[in-house]
């Protein structure tokens, strides 16, 4: 397991009228290249939703509907709040979500690599997940029960890769920063798979149904996105 990385992670939603094709193309040819222009950037993924099927688990699903997730290294956290708000670069990528996005939540996250996934993961199924907790448990035992259950992924057969994403700050509107009652997602949860039936036969198997069942005891909510990622830094 590595030591946690400070990642900036956008929750995006297209505007209405946008299909998803011309919103696929915008984000990727369009607006990816803008934001990779960034001085201070080290790393930039796009992650397009594919479909919202829970796959392979029973669990109540919240109220998110999103088109895509944004994954942003910096350095730095500050360094990411002066790349998206001072400059005329800066102003540039204002304009252009204005343009094109109908809705987008800014989280800052710890991301934990338990299962590290291949180097080129391209082929593989990738599974997007936000958590919530139970209002009743706090966010220090839902940490402490979320290390926990990294173990009882491990031993999940078929699992290609698993990456924990602890929600440490929001932005409910970019660039404000906003208390969890306004975002209350608590974690994000990245899984590979080789593919649908390997996913599916990882939580029938035994030990899917004791991960599973460890999930009931500090999750209230699992909210499943299956993705297509796209590296553009």
């Amino acid at each position: 397991m590595t030591e946690p990385t400070p990642l900036r992670m956008g929750l995006i939603r297209k505007k209405p009228e946008w299909t998803d094709e011309a919103f696929r193309s915008h984000w990727r040819d369009r607006h990816g290249p803008l934001v990779a222009q960034l001085p201070t950037l080290r790393g930039y993924r796009q992650n397009l939703v594919l479909d919202r099927l829970q796959r392979g688990i029973d669990f109540a699903r919240g109220p998110w509907d999103f088109d895509g997730f944004s994954q942003l290294v910096f350095d730095e956290a500050k360094q990411a709040d002066a790349a998206f708000n001072r400059g005329e670069l800066a102003a540039a990528i204002r304009a252009d979500e204005e343009r094109f996005l109908g809705g987008l939540h800014i989280v800052t996250v710890a991301q934990t690599e338990v299962i590290a996934p291949p180097p080129k993961p391209e082929g593989l199924l990738k599974r997007i997940s936000l958590l919530r907790r139970p209002v009743e448990q706090s966010e220090e035992d839902f940490r402490r029960e979320w290390k926990v259950h990294a173990d009882h992924v491990r031993r999940m057969p078929g699992v290609s890769g698993y990456r924990q994403n602890v929600v440490t700050a929001r932005e409910f509107v970019k660039g404000t920063p906003c208390g969890y009652a306004e975002l209350p997602i608590d974690g994000i949860v990245e899984l590979w798979f080789e593919n649908p039936g390997t996913l599916d036969a990882a939580f029938a198997s035994p030990q899917g149904q004791v991960t599973m069942a460890h999930a009931l005891t500090f999750l209230a909510e699992i909210t499943a996105f299956v993705v297509e990622e796209h590296r553009v830094v």
